[in-house]
């Protein structure tokens, strides 16, 4: 069975994992006298900003089922 040509592979280092790397590089050298906080944000910041959102999106859900609860009890209250 051979391979055909549109089979690709996702693999290799990102963006922020090439990033990291050259501020690594940079820092060990000597050329930037950053805090390691930062040296190593390429990293933790798209975690950081995954999470974040992800927080955001449960807390519209649940303001928004609380919000309709409230007011399918107010209905229900009105109906009797």
């Amino acid at each position: 069975m051979s391979k055909s040509s549109n089979d690709y592979s996702s693999g290799g280092i990102g963006f922020f994992g090439l990033l990291a790397i050259v501020f690594i590089t940079l820092k060990l050298i000597g050329t930037i006298d950053w805090p390691w906080i930062w040296i190593l944000s390429p990293i933790w910041l798209p975690i950081a900003l995954v999470i974040a959102i992800v927080s955001i999106a449960v807390l519209i859900v649940g303001f928004s089922a609380a919000f309709s609860k409230d007011k399918d009890d107010e209905d229900d209250d009105e109906e009797i």
